[in-house]
């Protein structure tokens, strides 16, 4: 018969089944806590115990950090001169001097902060070709039209494409002046400010693309496909794929990208990696010096970006960090309150269990269906 032919293939070869244990099995003890009143009472005094010291460690922690702040568009009257109203591109030089109101340990981080800029929202985060990218040179049409409407200029196309790589921040920061504790120059690294998973893993330059050092003495651009540009101090010779119809990233903002490294600079990576909420402050470079308090270092700012068509804002912050990252006033008396609020309320609980603890097995908190 049918029954009799088919082949019974034993449990302990049914590979789907799980193993027999305890934890695949669902067999583990558990622990399941009786909350009577002096257990709860204890978890309360536990967490305040825990969260009041934490809180006021964080606290300490974030007012040692030294943190300068200055606006520098044009609706901070002190700096008034750097504004550039809704002229993107303007290339307005102005200076910025901070004044270390204590002393200030290395690492010193220089960040730019926006306002009012929405890098979180979904059209525009999706505005972008992660293949592209990473080198692809093809392109589907889900990604073409994701990208829309900045897929193509002028006849040629955007690469990369889509709102947040063209809406690049794209001012010049440099550290113009400035002396260390030891009297030497400060100098503002702008390498190791993106993450090393981006730099390995979401960027590279277009298949094809080639580039190499060149002796200065010798012609080593000779030929219709190379180009020649001044990287790290020293020449190069580069080639893009598709250059004819094709507008690359270091032609779209030509101040700032330099054709050898292309997307796979570090400033445009931090770009990339979109901020949550719409005041966000991205890095920008990092001071490995020490300044001493009442010091004086100035930045010399070129002024690209506008930020006056969405009321925007946009700062210059110099800060230290701490074991918890940078300043936060919050962090600190949010956990303090919380403990606060525990202890009370252990308190509270404690005082009516001493006072007027409630009956064990009291016949009168029982209700039957029949009452």
């Amino acid at each position: 018969s049918t029954d009799e032919d088919e082949v019974v293939v034993p449990l302990s070869k049914q590979t789907r089944r799980p193993l027999d244990t305890a934890l695949r099995q669902q067999r583990v003890e558990a622990w399941y806590p009786i909350l009577d009143p002096w257990w709860v009472i204890g978890s309360f005094l536990a967490i305040a115990a825990i969260f009041i010291p934490v809180g006021l460690t964080m606290n300490h922690l974030s007012n040692s950090v030294a943190q300068l702040v200055q606006q520098y568009d044009a609706f901070d009257k002190p700096h008034k001169d750097c504004g550039i109203n809704t002229t993107a591109n303007a290339k307005t030089n102005c200076t910025i001097t901070f004044t270390a109101l204590k002393d200030m340990e290395p690492p010193i981080l220089v960040h730019y902060e926006i306002e009012n800029f929405y890098q979180n929202h979904r059209q525009y985060y999706r505005s972008r070709d992660n293949y592209q990218l990473y080198g692809s040179l093809t392109q589907d049409s889900l990604s073409a039209q994701l990208c829309e409407p900045l897929n193509f200029l002028g006849g040629k196309k955007i690469n990369p494409c889509g709102l947040m790589a063209n809406t690049f921040f794209n001012d010049i920061i440099e550290l113009q002046s400035g002396l260390d504790d030891q009297g030497n120059d400060l100098t503002m690294i702008e390498k190791g400010i993106a993450w090393q998973s981006d730099i390995a893993y979401k960027f590279r330059q277009p298949n094809g693309f080639k580039a190499e050092i060149c002796p200065q003495n010798e012609s080593c651009c000779a030929g219709a496909e190379w180009s020649c540009t001044v990287y790290n101090g020293q020449l190069h010779r580069y080639f893009y794929p598709e250059d004819n119809t094709t507008q690359y990233l270091y032609e779209t903002y030509p101040d700032i990208i330099n054709p050898v490294e292309g997307v796979t600079n570090e400033h445009f990576i931090v770009w990339m990696r979109a901020a949550a909420l719409p005041k966000f402050r991205k890095l920008y470079g990092w001071i490995n010096q020490r300044i001493t308090a009442r010091s004086n270092f100035s930045f010399n700012i070129v002024n690209n970006w506008e930020v006056t068509s969405f009321d925007g804002r946009k700062s210059l912050v110099v800060s230290t960090t701490n074991i918890f990252g940078g300043k936060n006033d919050w962090a600190g008396p949010f956990f303090v309150a919380v403990g606060v609020f525990c202890a009370v309320c252990g308190v509270f609980f404690a005082a009516k269990q001493l006072i007027r603890p409630r009956k064990t097995a009291d016949k009168q908190y029982l209700q039957y269906k029949g009452d």
